[in-house]
């Protein structure tokens, strides 16, 4: 049975831990209000943008254009949103997984990492490394989703890569935070059955030089955005239970103090009626 030192200890070295688990939630629930905002607000638009393409695409009838059929190669780029910190649950974890999980050969795969916690689980997993933009996560700019579509696409238009996906964590409230995995580029069109196909002139083609590139963005912006916000979610979640643990172990800890106290007193009053009768 541990002693009164050992159990006072321990007790002493959780209720530090306690201490500090209820500022990272109280930091999280702080930026998760921000993050929350700008995800809510953000997300119609980029919503809009990918169901205009999808509505543009499938009137447009056959159209020839590399974005649209596969370019031989059979690598995969794969645009990794995971976050810079742990101590957030299973938020990193769930997207590795789903990566993992994908049916994606990983001779196949290279990933794009956007966080250190994930490019340094998909190291131990041993895929390839393509690119580490893992400072982006941190405050993530329109530009930033520029910079990582333009390696993408350069990529995919050299024939380095021949599919393009993003995995990310979609944000759907403060609580619940959904694993996406999602197809970029061969772009897959949704057909319409009441839609009336129309045919692009040549130059009309050139369009989607323009205008698939700047939809891709959108995506990924849009998925570093809510990114953002289920990671602070899931943190705050993680750290409102590991403070909500740490309670429960004081409660006992101090419960078990008390007993292991009581009998040390009552041992004491044995040994001292022990010696008070061995004087008689």
């Amino acid at each position: 049975m541990a002693s009164m030192r050992d159990i006072k200890r321990r007790k002493e070295s959780i209720q530090s831990t306690q201490q500090i688990t209820k500022a990272m939630k109280l930091v999280s629930t702080v930026k998760l209000q921000k993050a929350k905002t700008r995800a809510e607000s953000a997300k119609p638009y980029f919503q809009k943008m990918y169901d205009t393409v999808q509505s543009i695409l499938s009137r447009s009838g056959n159209i020839e254009h590399p974005y649209l059929t596969s370019n031989g190669s059979k690598k995969k780029a794969v645009i990794v949103v995971t976050s810079n910190r742990g101590l957030a649950g299973g938020y990193n974890n769930n997207i590795v997984k789903l990566v993992a999980e994908s049916g994606l050969p990983k001779e196949s795969v290279e990933v794009y990492g956007i966080g250190k916690k994930g490019i340094e689980s998909f190291e131990r997993k041993g895929y390839y490394i393509a690119s580490d933009d893992s400072e982006i996560i941190n405050a993530p700019l329109f530009s930033d989703a520029v910079e990582i579509g333009r390696k993408v696409l350069d990529a995919y238009e050299a024939g380095e890569v021949g599919e393009i996906y993003l995995a990310y964590t979609s944000f759907k409230n403060t609580v619940v935070h959904t694993p996406e995995f999602i197809k970029l580029l061969p772009v897959e069109v949704k057909e319409e059955e009441s839609a009336d196909k129309k045919s692009y002139e040549p130059e009309a083609e050139e369009s989607l030089d323009l205008l698939i590139p700047k939809y891709i963005n959108s995506i990924v912006y849009g998925a570093f955005i809510e990114a953002v916000a289920s990671e602070n979610g899931a943190r705050m979640q993680a750290m409102d239970a590991a403070t909500s643990n740490a309670e429960d172990m004081i409660s006992t800890l101090s419960l078990a103090y008390n007993r292991a106290r009581q009998g040390a007193i009552t041992q004491e009053l044995t040994e001292i009626i022990s010696g008070a009768e061995a004087l008689n």
